[in-house]
């Protein structure tokens, strides 16, 4: 039986986001999770809390991206944000740890009066053409790599396979 499609909410006050993820964060979503927290920090947001009570799993893929967005938030001159993360499960602590990127996150367990205002977000897996996760993916795990060395033997042979796959795919489009 096939995992349920991952879902994204999100509620917003003035300055803060809530993005509440249900089911398994995946390169699938990754692309579209991307837009969404950018576009939010675009709009003037700084501080999120990523809810992920009914989360099960974040993918090496996921993860990258979030900590590109952390790091991101961190650098913007006078504006620096924050990512708190709600009630992650052991699994995801236990990832957050292996990939030495939990220090750009607070944790917190408990419930935050936002996510009854969540409203769901398009469709996650039908968002981004392959060409889109692919490139996500990519720089995702050269954020991982970037931000903890350790990473390095963990993806170079997932770097290298998608930067050559990427080559040829764009080969193929001109």
């Amino acid at each position: 039986m096939a995992a349920p499609s991952p879902t994204l909410q999100v509620a917003a006050t003035n300055q803060l986001a809530l993005v509440k993820i249900s089911g398994r964060a995946s390169f699938n979503c990754s692309v579209d999770f991307k837009k969404l927290v950018y576009g939010l920090q675009e709009e003037g947001h700084r501080c999120f809390v990523l809810d992920l009570t009914d989360c099960l799993i974040l993918d090496s893929t996921f993860l990258g991206v979030l900590a590109g967005f952390a790091l991101k938030l961190t650098e913007t001159p006078g504006e620096a944000g924050s990512i708190t993360l709600l009630n992650p499960n052991q699994r995801i602590l236990d990832l957050l740890d292996n990939l030495g990127v939990g220090h750009l996150f607070r944790v917190i367990q408990g419930t935050d009066p936002l996510s009854g205002n969540c409203k769901e977000v398009s469709s996650p897996v039908h968002g981004a053409t392959n060409m889109e996760r692919s490139r996500v993916c990519l720089e995702a795990h050269e954020i991982l790599t970037a931000i903890n060395p350790a990473n390095i033997p963990k993806f170079k042979d997932v770097i290298r396979f998608i930067a050559e796959d990427l080559k040829r795919k764009e080969a193929k489009k001109r």
